[in-house]
């Protein structure tokens, strides 16, 4: 787990968002023990209580049940959550990409073909 200094989002969010993307993807996977919040604290060098509070989101979010003297899990995820999810990932990220391109001038026609161009490498790199 990386954890960036001077990015201006806050440790714990750093934190939940990696745990999220890696339930999310399914790496890790339903039952799953979290690291331990301590040994993690200890591990990125950071507080408890900043651990505490990502794991807190974390549960908030249904992502992960906390269980006495064991620590915290992964829930069973509904894969028409975790679509519709990575969806407004998708689509976050598009419109951050459209904002981008327009400020660096580019036409809908030349956005539309890196896109294409990004897919084609995307496929090769999965055969």
């Amino acid at each position: 787990m990386k954890i960036l200094q001077n990015t201006g989002e806050p440790i714990y969010q750093q934190i939940a968002g990696q745990f999220k993307e890696d339930i999310l993807s399914g790496r890790l996977k339903q039952g799953e023990y979290l690291p331990s919040i301590r040994g993690l604290a200890r591990e990125l060098r950071i507080s408890v209580i900043t651990t505490m509070k990502a794991y807190e989101q974390m549960e908030a979010e249904g992502l992960v049940t906390s269980v006495q003297g064991k620590g915290f899990y992964v829930n069973a995820q509904d894969s028409q959550m975790l679509r519709e999810q990575h969806l407004r990932k998708v689509e976050s990220c598009l419109a951050e990409a459209i904002a981008a391109a327009r400020i660096a001038g580019m036409t809908s026609q030349e956005l539309t073909e890196t896109l294409a161009l990004l897919l084609r490498c995307s496929q090769d790199e999965e055969t």
